[in-house]
């Protein structure tokens, strides 16, 4: 194999890197906070807001329903304008950023969901607030299931990113392609394949340690 393509390589697995870690992080500064909406604001809770939960819960529901790839191309005016273009690695964060965003916050609040009712009763009868039963109780509570809503996406946002690779959006999926599919290279496309499963591991590692450290606080 030429220097040149295990350069291609190199870069397509930094792009897909930066595509999956910059749409990961801020999908998580979104998502995680509008998973706890969704589960505070249903009736009985602590902030209980049907109206409000009801109108989240929709466009949670839409955003998760919409296939990433029609979701890229249906985007691309609004890409465009936020990125000033369509293609490459900066253009493709944004649909992975909007796809990743709702389905955080439907995990996160599953995550909430397997929390004792009865600690955050006794938080309510000790005269908590609800910002205090948020971040005192339900967060340092459900952590391992943040962590592990946070590995499942991470692990998704790299197939994401393969996918789109295949419409303009660089990085490994672009590689495989352009480089093993169209130009009849199967040794490019086993490469592609390999790296994309080790990233995998990776992240589904590192999720898997941060999931154990949290169960032994």
């Amino acid at each position: 194999m030429s220097s040149a393509m295990i350069d291609l390589i190199l870069r397509a697995t930094l792009d897909t890197l930066y595509m999956v870690d910059i749409s990961g992080v801020i999908a998580a500064l979104v998502g995680i906070p509008l998973g706890v909406l969704l589960y505070v604001t249903r009736p009985g809770q602590v902030l209980a807001q049907p109206a409000v939960n009801g109108v989240l819960g929709i466009v949670t529901n839409i955003g998760r329903s919409i296939p990433f790839i029609i979701l890229m191309v249906a985007i691309i005016p609004f890409t465009r304008m936020l990125v000033g273009t369509s293609i490459g690695t900066n253009a493709a964060a944004v649909p992975l950023t909007i796809a990743a965003i709702p389905f955080i916050a439907r995990l996160v609040e599953g995550a909430l969901n397997e929390i004792n009712p009865g600690l955050v009763e006794a938080a309510q009868s000790m005269g908590a607030t609800p910002w205090q039963i948020i971040t005192r109780v339900l967060l340092p509570e459900a952590r391992g299931g943040i962590f592990t809503a946070m590995t499942v996406t991470l692990v998704t946002l790299v197939s994401y990113s393969a996918m789109a690779g295949a419409v303009g959006g660089g990085g490994l999926g672009d590689l495989g392609i352009r480089y093993g599919y169209n130009r009849f290279n199967p040794t490019v496309m086993m490469i592609t394949v390999a790296i994309l499963v080790v990233m995998v591991q990776g992240f589904q590692s590192l999720g898997d340690y941060l999931v154990r450290k949290s169960d032994h606080k």
